[in-house]
C-alpha cells in the first residue's frame, strides 16, 4: 500500500484529528502492523497504534498545529415540489 492510503486507514481510526502526510514517500509497501485498540490496549498489555506505529514500522503521529480543510453547512431545508 502507498503511504497515503495507510494514512487513510488511520485516520478512519483517528476520527477526531487530521493526518497529514509529511513523508516525502511515494512508493508502495508491505505493511503488516499489529495492535490493540486503545481503550482496551492498557487492559489487554497490548501494543496501541500509535506504538505499533512507532516500533513496527519506525512510524511516528506527531501532534501539531495546522491549517486543515474544513466543511460547514450552516443549514438544510427540504426541496421545493416544483
Amino acid at each position: 500500500m502507498s503511504i497515503g492510503d495507510l494514512i487513510a486507514n488511520l485516520a478512519r481510526l483517528a476520527a477526531d484529528r487530521a493526518i497529514i502526510d509529511k513523508t516525502g514517500l511515494d512508493a508502495t509497501y508491505d505493511v503488516h502492523l499489529e495492535w490493540v485498540a486503545d481503550a482496551l490496549a492498557d487492559d489487554a498489555g497490548g501494543t496501541s497504534i500509535f506504538s505499533a506505529l512507532q516500533e513496527q514500522l519506525g512510524m511516528k503521529l506527531e501532534s501539531a498545529k495546522g491549517p486543515v480543510d474544513v466543511l460547514v453547512i450552516d443549514g438544510v431545508e427540504r426541496a421545493s415540489a416544483n
